[in-house]
């Protein structure tokens, strides 16, 4: 009898304890949704993930994304490693927000091998991705959301083509092993170099400048210093071209030798004004961020998108740089959305 009334005794404990724990679990449900919600309807958590954190190029492409969030309701949450070499660092960012169960990631991926495997993992787990800036070897993401960077690169070698009269000695100092975007830069240019300058001598094209601006000056300097007689130079990236330019400026060699670089920030500017670079491909990162962040927001309401935005790549050069349109794309209003 005493057993009978222990037995019972000990059933309803168990049955009050899980009475607790699913109104605890429920309770707990209903502060995250309350959270996540505003004006009553559910806001997406979108992760944002840059190669880096420091180049202006990524400034750009925040400013972007906040833009899109705003327009489009969704939080936007922005994390990336400091330096456009961690690879580590990038995948475990986003193994991170696939944990906390983001509902759509935008990435741009520091390598278009490295990154599948967590972009992969993500899409298992419901949680689609939109890739920007450089492409990954992967079909599981949704769209791609990018310049055509292998148009940027023959517009590149055309105008270095033209510069050196079709003839000439050239450098191309490529960026970093791994990364599709600049890849595709340097696969341009060279395709284009056969199109413009077929008498154009390639003295150079093996070397890396690697992730940051002291890495590139370094390997830049290498380069002139072994190749005394380089006529023309050409760099794919922000970095590389800014390290490239700081060595031509040490050595005595700016305005003599004919530069063409990638990307755009104040002191790349600075440098086609003043006549040291001959021209730079510029991109639009303001709307691959954008972009991105709107196309992602479409894939995960089920709305309808593009498979592939190309988001445009223009020439500057010293003659076109005072135009309207070129500048408010080289000098973007960054701080009205990034200081609010």
């Amino acid at each position: 009898m005493y057993l009978k009334k222990y037995i019972a005794l000990l059933s309803t404990a168990f049955s009050f304890m899980m009475l607790i724990s699913c109104n605890s679990s429920s309770s707990t449900e209903n502060k995250t949704t309350t959270a996540n919600t505003e004006g009553g309807t559910e806001k997406l958590r979108i992760a944002v993930i840059p190669k880096g954190s420091t180049h202006s190029f990524w400034k750009s492409i925040h400013a972007g994304a906040v833009k899109a969030g705003q327009e489009t309701g969704a939080e936007i949450i922005w994390q990336g490693p400091q330096k456009e070499d961690d690879r580590q660092m990038q995948i475990q960012v986003v193994q991170n927000f696939i944990s906390q169960g983001v509902d759509g990631i935008v990435l741009a991926p520091l390598d278009d091998r490295s990154l599948a495997t967590p972009v992969n993992a993500a899409v298992k787990r419901d949680i689609p991705v939109v890739i920007i800036d450089s492409d990954l070897q992967s079909k599981e993401y949704s769209s791609f959301v990018a310049t055509d960077n292998k148009m940027g690169g023959k517009l590149c070698a055309q105008r270095l083509a033209e510069l050196l009269g079709g003839k000439g000695k050239v450098i191309m100092l490529r960026y970093s092993e791994g990364s599709a975007s600049t890849a595709e830069r340097e696969a341009g240019f060279l395709e284009g170099m056969k199109e413009y300058g077929p008498n154009i001598e390639l003295i150079s094209t093996n070397q890396y400048a690697g992730a940051t601006m002291e890495k590139a000056f370094q390997a830049s300097q290498n380069l002139l210093n072994r190749f005394p007689q380089v006529e023309g130079v050409y760099c794919p990236n922000e970095s590389s071209t800014q390290g490239m330019l700081r060595a031509l400026q040490t050595s005595g060699k700016a305005k003599k030798v004919k530069f063409v670089g990638f990307d755009a920030n104040a002191t790349l500017i600075a440098g086609v004004q003043n006549g040291e670079i001959h021209g730079l491909a510029v991109q639009n990162p303001f709307m691959m961020g954008y972009e991105g962040v709107k196309t992602i927001v479409a894939v995960v309401k089920k709305e309808n998108y593009e498979k592939r935005v190309d988001t445009g790549v223009k020439l500057v050069t010293q003659e076109n740089i005072n135009q309207p349109e070129v500048q408010e794309l080289i000098n973007p209003d960054l701080d009205k959305w990034l200081n609010q």
